[in-house]
């Protein structure tokens, strides 16, 4: 089935680009719905992307053919993903305080489909104070950002702000569906666990599930069956997953296990609490001592009851640790008797929990590979890759 790609167009210079970015993204397969400004009707026309996309072209809110039907809602509903390039300072800056002012920003907000920008602007702009925090705070709730690339701009000065070329933007997206892992099932597990500690209060941490989401996404463009189960988040699952959400580690742990037979991969990204409470309260804990005991039970190990299955999966484990990481994760590899573990630290300036970058050391028996820090979207194909590679050397000496 194809994506469903729904690109929007600010009033920037680089809305040329739009018709090659349109061709590009058709080429892998996607069908292109396109949503322009006004402001990007004086840059290029809406007949030349209706040319190049084969579906008519969106710019008005109040249409009154369109909205008859709720049409701003049609398309947030019909989008599998929705990508903005250009984006420029003033439409980031309108998406950042969630105004709806216009089609492309009122169907954003009423889309559940995940959302890309793709910057575009001069440089003193892009550096400006408060594009940097309309910029944080979009990446804060998963918006995900590609580019922009330095170099020459069409005011005649230099520097950040160039539109990422619409090949780098298609491969980023990782659109194009191979048929590398076709016919091969895939389990993933990713994001946090919520213990409860009575109906209000749970330990939990600070994974987003973003690198989980990201590699399940990757994954799937190579052509695997894949299964996400996922701990709370607010992420959306990639194309063609399918999501099963839990709560707790029990729960995860049973949503696995009934799924994980038959799995060709198994991947367990999720940061899994070790410990739960022993006895939850049944109504909420009031505060009326001044200290308060806990008794806590181990969770059960998932990763290791999957490795240890006769005939089981190609086991991929992750570790997060904050020190001695190769020596920990080297351990863990062994201990639990996994096909390939990827560790990061976490706790420091830079990757880790709730960051959209990461930096992985990836070990398997015998081998070694570090992936530098990137965006965890760009990390997850690294990674995607290195799976692969891994596996199919797995699966020939089995074979052998």
């Amino acid at each position: 089935m194809s994506t469903k790609v729904l690109l929007g167009i600010s009033g920037g210079i680089a809305a040329y680009k739009a018709p090659e970015l349109v061709r590009r993204l058709r080429d892998t397969g996607a069908d292109v719905r396109v949503v322009m400004t006004e402001a990007a009707r004086s840059f290029i026309s809406p007949l030349t992307l209706q040319a190049v996309s084969g579906n008519e072209v969106r710019c008005d809110l109040f249409d009154p053919a369109a909205e008859a039907g709720m049409g701003h809602i049609e398309l947030a509903r019909w989008a599998d993903l929705v990508l903005v390039a250009p984006a420029t300072a003033d439409l980031m800056a309108r998406l950042a305080v969630g105004l709806a002012d216009d089609l492309l920003t009122t169907l954003v907000l009423a889309t559940t489909a995940p959302l890309v920008l793709a910057p575009a602007m001069n440089h003193r702009m892009w550096l400006h104070p408060a594009t940097r925090e309309n910029l944080a705070r979009l990446r804060g709730r998963g918006v995900r950002i590609l580019g922009p690339d330095e170099g020459d701009q069409a005011c005649g000065e230099w520097g950040p702000g160039r539109m990422s070329e619409p090949a780098e933007i298609i491969d980023a997206l990782a659109l194009r569906q191979s048929t590398e892992l076709a016919g091969r099932r895939v389990l993933i597990t990713a994001g946090p666990t919520r213990e409860a500690l009575d109906p209000v209060r749970y330990i939990g941490n600070r994974s987003s599930g973003r690198m989980g989401y990201a590699l399940a996404a990757s994954l799937a463009a190579r052509g695997a069956d894949l299964v996400l189960v996922s701990g709370p988040g607010t992420l959306t699952a990639p194309p063609g997953v399918e999501l099963v959400r839990v709560e707790s580690a029990l729960e995860m742990e049973t949503a696995v296990m009934e799924r994980v037979a038959g799995c060709d991969i198994f991947v367990g990204a999720a940061a899994v609490a070790d410990y739960r409470p022993q006895t939850p309260a049944q109504e909420k804990i009031k505060k009326s001592q001044a200290e308060l005991t806990l008794r806590l039970v181990k969770n059960p190990d998932i990763l290791a009851q999957v490795a240890a299955l006769a005939q089981g999966p190609f086991t991929v484990g992750f570790a997060a640790e904050t020190q001695n990481l190769e020596a920990q994760a080297l351990a863990k590899l062994q201990a639990k008797g996994l096909n390939m573990i990827a560790a990061n630290l976490v706790g420091g300036e830079t990757g880790g929990f709730d960051r959209a970058e990461n930096a992985l050391l990836v070990l398997w028996p015998g081998g070694r590979r570090s992936l530098p820090l990137a965006a965890k979207t760009r990390l997850a194909e690294d990674l995607a890759d290195l799976i692969l590679e891994r596996y199919l050397a797995y699966s020939s000496s089995k074979d052998s």
